[in-house]
């Protein structure tokens, strides 16, 4: 239980009615007595309040008020309170309830009540009021005792005794548990509630008041205001007679003021009226202020006076002043305890700081503000005083040394410290103790205690973390702890875990049980210098690089000298050659990785150091080796050169001393030559190092340099390195070739033999080869001879056949022909003979093939452009195509317009139904129910004259500007739909009454109700994200979805159990629900009471004599009986038949159950899961079936005529006997659905517990099994190109009404919508302008401006509904590129059109190849064949213009764009040349598989949308049924009511004039005073007035010309104060809703029912 502070924002009152829900009579019943326990637990919390501001000092709590009163000690202390010489302490038995607390009550503790009472007595209080002492001792009527002390408080407060007591109704919270625990005991008193409203009045009526002094002393103090003496004035206000309170003589000049104002202002407020009443008929009071005005301007004088001075002292920092100002009992501020006045001072002056500073100026603190800061001071200092004595206890245990006591003090709450842990309770004790003890006080204080705990719960987490060895566990305490160490950084985690991790195993090592804080510090700063000086040569070393980008080695010398990044022999003279080596380096690693961007590492730079500091030692040393060597030319000594020659600094190859003269004398020449051209006089001397650098040495001063001298001339006379090793290498050459010649002459002379020999044996064999050649010669000679005369035979019978040639070839035709045909013959036998087999292979052959292909199509993860080729004809539509799409489009538009007519309809019958039971009750409504009966029957023929009236004129009309509005709106509404972000933002942005409507009209009409799979799919996104956010926001506790009233859960089963989800609940209950009801032998009663009387009045039926038995017993007492045991063990059999038959039916019917419910069940456990990650399976499964079965199934058993789950007939319905056993059944599933065992009031039932539990089981495994479902992009096959295969765009039906209120939603929260002003959203708000009127978008003469009920016809009108085809604003127009969605579909249009007529093995291979005429050919006729297609096609069915006008380009065009396109979506990411843009030809192959799954998808929503139009047009004609049922009941009513009003007229007329007068006969005004009212039980209360002045209030009751309307007039002393319309019809609306106590004139509090009454007798007869 909570208090609220802010009484501007109340709630409603406990079980109102704040919704349009319709409870049955028992829900009212006991939503009623829950009301009464939560009025009756705000008025103890009032008494406690009232007591302790009384008393100083704290009560039990609310709900433990009534037994802390029985001892009657604190009703004691109240009684010392205001009579002080009626009791004292010492007669107060059991002060401190010390004796109570031991033993518990004792007979003595009623003295103490009958002081309380006898104190009253003293005091005046009316003894009706008294309780009984036994009310109290034995709390037989404790809701009398607190009714007393809220008489005494008001009594006590007219005296100026107390404070006033404070009314916290609705105010104050209090759970159910309590709430319910209060009724529960209420129902043991068996009492009525007293009425607590009733207490002013009783009070005056009880206390005698002699009225006519009153009036004289009221006049006096009006006649003293007008002389304007204050003295005067207050002697008159202090006239007893005036019964005025709270007067103070030093305010007089202050009352008098205040009330000459007040006076002047009531004058001149009755100066407009006088002219028009007589001076007989006017008021005295019209003019003169009355007893209540006047006090209520002393009571403002006293409150501002006070509040005055509670300012002034705050401002003068007067600790006593303030304590002083604060118990002025003007002010009525409760707990003002002198204790806490310096706390009051403190938090006084803060709190008017902060509203000076907020303000910006000086204020005033007010009273809400003052008693606000009172109760908050004494919040602080009650927990301040616990804190220090926490904090003392905490200091002893310490030192004491007992680490266990140590530790129990500081996990004592009220020590306010953090966290500790049991288990490091020697870490604590030992810390902790050495802490105090270098306090000098010996005394750790709070801050200090804090700071330690803190920091020492820290380290001892850390080192248990520590010892499992686990960094990740370290780096998630370093996170999470608040150890107070300084310099963390995230970034550093791992790095902690690490060192601590080692320095924690060194530490174990020597036998430190734990890491110090120190420690852990120390750690953490090493870790820190470490990095920060990494980061340092990060930064240097990004330095280094950019001076390289630079190429200024000047630069780079700088960079590489920086401090931070700790290069290693750098020098500066070679600058130059860093440059360079590092240049190098880093080229060779862009190269290498192929990274442009790449940049050298620290070890790279470093080696590159190392690298330039050796090249620059080895280039030095080749320059001083190269000049001797020119010396040693120059100076004619061999020995000496050939030295030189072979020093390795050199560098020269193949030196050999034997060659040392050639050396020298060629090395001569070339130095001759050299220096026979002439010197040039350069010091200088270039050399090439590693082939790569210029190295530069001076020969005066022996000293070289890699920067180009100024001026630099290579010196002509010196031998380079080249040269020197070009001559060393040709004379090494040419002495090794000498020398190897020299060394094998043995092995060329035997060569020379060897070769001598075989040139001999060759002519030899030569000879005899051509002596054995010419025997062949001879044989030849002979066979040529033969040959000759051959040939000359031949040759003659050659020219004989070419004579005859003609002939020979007739013969030889004949003969081959004769051949051909035989074989040709045997071979088409053969075939005919194995026709069946041959077909089978062919089959067989071409079926593999296109079974190859097709599994290359569908399997393959990028199936080749010939295969995809082979299949994208499939994407082709046919006229089948184009026939079944619009009979969809038909149904949906049918079924989405069924869908809204069924809503209404059943809307307005259940308002007939209501109209009708209160017909049966007053014949007054008659007329409303006529009328309404007509307005149903106009329902039909409104609505189809609205759709073709839409469809002609308005926003669908055919000008410019109404179609630009009408696209926009297209646009629009297709944002919202296929964005489910601002919508579920939008549903969370207004109050609930208002989101609840708009999701059940506009939302659903804006996905068509889920007619097709596409809108079904975004309806699932819209609840999912919905459902995201409301439990991401508004979910605190995981129980909030059950005990609360979730927006997405109610609107997620509100759309299952309608048109589309009703078949499945119809198919998942209809057959058990069905069998149960028709069973007639089956009878569930599970209450003994009920079945006792019903066993009771079996045996009087049989006996036909009185039973002995009592007929009104208990549950227990009904027990006692076998037949009422054996009847409930018989019930309670067939109840679990029963319910395992339900249980059964739902289980085995899982694949039946709305995907759209299961899904949004695994996103509810998920969501819940992820916020609440600590939550059991169980307690998330438990969840679900809250959703699943408690939401969406328990109501249809409970139910099923309601919710169409089985037929009934017109006027028909269930039996009680058939609604218990259903009900049983659903209580029995609702409990083991929550695994709620009975108890409590159902003991009687625990033998059904261990059925629960089974069946529990059972609904969980249910509840898992539900939630395992495929998202919805792979249930549906959607995604983001699933436009490719489409033909129809998505189209709405919507009404102008709801056009205009979501445009209106949109526009008011587009800034909550979307924050970020360059959204889409706001693109398409300011296209769409300001909010449009109703006449703007029905179009111009749709409402005669002349029409008196044109706000009704517009009202009608706006329900007319049109039809909105929803598209894209941002689709791609031609050479747009903005859209790449778009621009993917267009180009996948355009391949598929130039693949179909043009192969290749690729796209760019097909794209690159020049079409034949052939082909181009054969295009033409393609692009003219979708032409006249698409002529034929419908208009919504037709893509946009831009994506026609691609199909009729021409082949080599199209590949143009297609090439034009790819390169866009390649600069996008979307596609690669790498892999022959592969990706697109997959997206190709997937839009043909989808698109025959999307025509079976087609085929199965007609089947579906066939059955809902069935169903629906069933459900029509079942509410017709109702519609003339009624109609036949209302005629019926008509029939009777006329011949009624005949009869009366004729009785009515004494003139007999009977000629058709059928004027109902009008009555005269009624006439009441309030006390006569208040004597009937009409009126209840009037605020501000005494009982006793109900009779100078007249109230004036008169009927209108409307029929069942009633004009209400008050006056006060005659004056005409208000008037009031009441209808009737509001008032029997009220009275079905169970309200029995309405207002009237804002003050007047009016019994409904004795009201009712009242009209039914005085007006019509009843």
């Amino acid at each position: 239980m909570y208090y609220e502070e802010n009484t501007s924002k109340l709630r409603p009152r406990y079980g109102s009615i704040v919704d349009d829900e319709r409870l049955s009579a028992e829900e009212m019943d006991e939503r009623r007595r829950q009301n009464i326990a939560y009025e009756y637990l705000c008025h103890l919390e009032e008494a406690k309040q009232w007591m302790e501001a009384c008393l100083s000092e704290e009560l039990p709590p609310t709900t433990e008020l009534e037994q802390g009163l029985r001892n009657g000690v604190f009703l004691a202390k109240l009684a010392k309170f205001f009579a002080p010489e009626m009791v004292s302490e010492k007669k107060i038995y059991d002060r401190d309830q010390s004796r109570y607390m031991r033993t518990g009550l004792h007979f003595r503790h009623t003295d103490n009540t009958v002081q309380w009472l006898r104190a009253m007595e003293s005091k005046g209080l009316p003894k009706i009021f008294y309780p009984e002492t036994t009310d109290v001792y034995d709390r037989k009527n404790m809701p009398r005792v607190v009714y007393c002390i809220h008489a005494l408080s008001l009594y006590l407060y007219k005296l100026g005794i107390a404070p006033q007591i404070q009314d916290l109704l609705g105010k104050v919270d209090f759970t159910e548990e309590e709430i319910s625990n209060m009724r529960k005991e209420l129902e043991k008193y068996g009492i009525q509630m007293p009425a607590f409203s009733k207490i002013g009045g009783i009070l005056a009526n009880e206390l005698s008041v002699d009225e006519a002094a009153l009036h004289a002393a009221v006049i006096a103090i009006n006649e003293a205001i007008d002389k304007g003496v204050a003295d005067q004035t207050m002697t008159a206000l202090a006239n007893p007679n005036a019964m005025l309170r709270d007067t103070q003589e030093t305010l007089a000049e202050e009352y008098q003021g205040q009330l000459s104002r007040a006076k002047k202002a009531k004058e001149d407020g009755v100066t407009d009226k006088r002219s028009s009443v007589s001076s007989e008929e006017r008021d005295v009071y019209e003019e003169l202020l009355t007893q209540s005005e006047i006090q209520n301007n002393i009571n403002s004088v006293n409150t501002h006076v006070a509040l005055a001075q509670v300012n002034d002292a705050i401002n003068r920092q007067d600790e006593a002043a303030l304590l002083g100002s604060l118990r002025v009992p003007a002010l009525g501020l409760v707990r003002v305890m002198e204790g806490n006045s310096s706390w009051y001072l403190e938090h006084f002056s803060l709190y008017k700081e902060q509203k000076t500073e907020q303000a910006g100026a000086p204020v005033q603190l007010d009273r809400a503000d003052i008693q606000q800061v009172v109760s908050t001071c004494n919040d602080f200092a009650e927990a301040h005083k616990r804190k220090l004595e926490a904090v003392a206890a905490v200091n002893a245990a310490i030192r004491q040394g007992d680490s266990a006591q140590t530790v129990a003090e500081l996990m004592n709450p009220e020590a306010q410290l953090p966290v500790v842990y049991e288990s490091a309770a020697d870490l604590y004790q030992t810390e902790l103790f050495n802490l105090q003890n270098q306090n000098p006080a010996q005394q750790l204080a709070h801050e200090e205690l804090t700071v330690a705990v803190e920091m020492l719960s820290a380290v001892a987490v850390l080192n248990e973390v520590l010892n499992s060895r686990d960094p990740q566990g370290v780096i998630e305490q370093l996170s999470d702890l608040p150890m107070g160490f300084s310099n963390l950084d995230e970034g550093n985690f791992q790095r902690y875990a690490d060192l601590l991790l080692s320095v924690k195993a060194e530490a174990s090592a020597k036998g430190q049980e734990y890491l110090t804080w120190n420690d852990i510090q120390r750690c953490i700063d090493e870790v820190n210098i470490q990095v920060h000086e990494e980061h340092e040569r990060i930064i240097a070393i990004s330095y280094i690089n950019d001076a390289l980008n630079d190429g200024d080695p000047e630069k780079t010398l700088e960079a590489l000298l920086l401090p931070t990044a700790k290069l290693q022999a750098v020098k500066p003279p070679t600058a130059r050659h860093y440059q360079d080596v590092l240049q190098h380096a880093r080229t060779h690693k862009c190269k290498e990785s192929g990274d442009d961007s790449a940049v050298l590492w620290l070890d790279e730079i470093q080696g590159g150091i190392y690298g330039a500091n050796r090249n620059e030692e080895e280039a030095l040393k080749l320059a001083v080796a190269i000049a001797e060597v020119n010396r040693c030319v120059e100076g004619g000594d061999a020995q000496q050169m050939l030295t030189a020659l072979q020093c390795p600094d050199v560098g020269l190859r193949a030196v050999l001393a034997e060659c040392s003269d050639a050396y020298w004398k060629i090395l001569c020449e070339k130095k001759h030559d050299k220096t026979g051209e002439g010197s040039n006089g350069s010091a200088w001397v270039k050399h090439r190092v590693k082939d790569k650098y210029d190295y530069y040495y001076s020969l005066q001063s022996s000293e070289g340099t890699w920067d180009e001298p100024e001026g630099f001339i290579q010196n002509n006379t010196q031998l380079t390195k080249e040269e020197i090793q070009s001559i060393v290498g040709g004379i090494t050459a040419e002495y090794n070739r000498e020398q190897l010649w020299l060394e094998h002459e043995g092995l060329v002379v035997q060569l020379q033999a060897w070769t001598r020999g075989y040139l001999v044996r060759k002519r030899h064999r030569e000879r005899l080869e051509y002596l054995h050649k010419q025997e062949p010669t001879v044989v030849k000679l002979q066979a040529s001879w033969k040959g000759y005369k051959q040939r000359k035979t031949y040759t003659n019978r050659i020219k004989v056949l070419q004579d005859n040639e003609p002939t020979i070839v007739k013969i030889q035709a004949l003969v081959k022909m004769w051949i051909a045909r035989t074989r040709y013959s045997k071979r088409k036998q053969y075939f005919k003979e194995h026709v069946n087999e041959i077909v089978k292979i062919q089959s067989f052959l071409r079926a593999n093939k296109a079974r190859d292909d097709y599994r290359t199509l569908t399997g393959a993860e990028s199936p080749p452009l010939n295969v995809v080729r082979k299949f994208v004809h499939l994407l082709d539509q046919s006229n089948l195509d184009f026939q079944e799409e619009l009979e969809v489009t038909r149904l949906r538009e049918e079924v989405v317009t069924k869908i809204r007519s069924s809503q209404q309809l059943e809307k307005d019958l259940n308002l007939m139904d209501i109209k009708i039971g209160l017909l049966v009750k007053n014949r007054i409504t008659l007329q409303d129910v006529v009328s309404h009966s007509k307005k149903l029957n106009k329902k039909s023929k409104g609505q189809v004259e609205e759709m073709v009236m839409g469809d002609k004129q308005g926003i669908k009309g055919l000008s410019l500007e109404k179609r630009k509005k009408l696209e926009a709106y297209q646009h629009f509404f297709y944002l919202l739909q296929t964005n489910p972000t601002y919508l579920a933002k939008l549903i969370f942005q207004m109050p609930q009454n208002k989101s609840t409507k708009f999701m059940d009209t506009v939302i659903f009409t804006l996905y068509n109700y889920a007619s097709n799979q596409r809108e079904e799919y975004l309806l699932l996104k819209l609840f999912k994200t919905s459902l995201e956010e409301e439990i991401k926001s508004k979910v605190d506790q995981i129980q909030d979805i059950v005990t609360g009233n979730p927006t997405v859960i109610k609107m997620v089963v509100s759309f299952n159990r309608g048109a589309r989800g009703q078949n499945a609940l119809r198919q998942l209950l209809a057959p058990v629900v069905k069998e149960i009801i028709e069973d007639k032998t089956l009878g569930i009663n599970t209450n003994p009471v009920e079945v006792y009387k019903a066993w009771v009045n079996q045996l009087e039926m049989s006996t036909g004599e009185a039973s002995k038995l009592p007929y009104d017993v208990t549950t227990e007492q009904a027990l006692t009986h076998e037949e009422v045991r054996t009847r409930l063990e018989t019930s309670t059999r067939s109840l679990r038949a029963a319910t395992d038959k339900v249980l059964n039916s739902i289980i085995s019917s899982l694949d039946h159950f709305p995907y759209g419910m299961r899904y949004i069940a695994k996103v509810l456990k998920n969501s819940l899961h992820e916020k609440f990650p600590d939550a059991t399976e169980e307690e998330l499964l438990k969840i679900v079936g809250n959703l699943l079965y408690y939401r969406y199934m328990n109501p249809a058993i409970v139910a099923p005529d309601g919710f169409d789950i089985i037929d009934m007939t017109a006027g028909g319905q269930l039996h009680s006997e058939q609604r218990r056993n259903l009900g049983s059944v659903a209580k029995v599933l609702q409990h083991a659905a929550s695994n709620k065992l009975f108890e409590g009031e159902n003991a009687h039932m625990t033998s059904m517990n261990s059925y629960i539990s089974q069946t529990h089981h059972k609904f969980r495994n249910f509840f898992q099994a539900a939630c395992d479902v495929p998202e919805p992009e792979e249930k549906f096959n959607i995604d983001e190109y699933s436009d490719m295969v489409t033909l129809s765009k998505p189209v709405i039906y919507i009404s102008i009404e709801e056009i205009i209120n979501t445009h209106s939603l949109v526009l008011e929260h587009q800034d909550a919508l979307s924050p970020d002003h360059n959204d889409i959203l706001h693109e398409l708000l300011e296209g769409l302008g300001g909010v449009p009127a109703v006449e703007a978008l029905l179009g111009e003469g749709a409402v005669d401006p002349n029409d008196p009920n044109k706000e009704n016809t517009l009202s009608q009108l706006a329900k007319t509904e049109i039809s909105l085809t929803l598209t894209s604003k941002f689709e791609l127009q031609e050479g747009d590129d903005k859209d790449m969605k778009s621009l993917m579909i267009k180009t996948k249009k355009l391949i598929v059109d130039v693949i179909r007529t043009q192969a290749g093995e690729n796209l760019i291979e097909i794209l690159e190849t020049p079409a034949s005429s052939q082909q181009e050919s054969e295009h033409l006729k393609l692009a003219e064949k979708l032409a006249v297609q698409n002529a034929k096609t419908p208009d919504k069915m037709k893509h946009s213009q831009a994506l026609l006008d691609d199909g009729q380009l021409p082949l080599e065009q199209k590949k143009r764009k297609i090439l034009r396109n790819l390169r866009t979506l390649e600069q996008a990411g979307l596609v690669s040349a790498e892999d022959k843009y592969q990706v697109i030809i997959n997206d190709i192959s997937k839009d043909i598989r989808n698109q025959r799954r999307y025509r079976q998808r087609r085929k199965a929503e007609l089947v579906k949308l066939q059955q809902t139009l069935n169903a629906l047009n069933s459900k029509t004609a079942f509410y017709e049924d109702q519609v003339n049922y009624y109609d036949t009941y209302i005629k019926t009513c008509l029939d009777n009511l006329n011949r009624k009003n005949a009869r009366r007229s004729i009785k009515v007329d004494k003139k007999g004039d009977e000629k058709g007068n059928r004027k109902s006969f009008k009555h005269s005004s009624l006439r009441y005073t309030a006390a006569r009212l208040y004597e009937k039980g009409v009126i209840l209360e009037i605020e501000g007035l005494q009982t006793s002045q109900f009779k100078n209030v007249m109230f004036d009751i008169s009927p209108s010309e409307e029929v069942g309307d009633f004009e209400v007039k008050a006056k006060f002393m005659g004056v005409e104060m208000e008037k009031v319309q009441l209808h009737f019809q509001d008032l029997l609306q009220l009275q079905y809703e169970g309200v029995a106590v309405m207002k009237i004139f804002d003050k007047a509090k009016v019994n409904v029912n004795l009201l009712i009454f009242l009209l039914n007798k005085k007006f019509y007869g009843k």
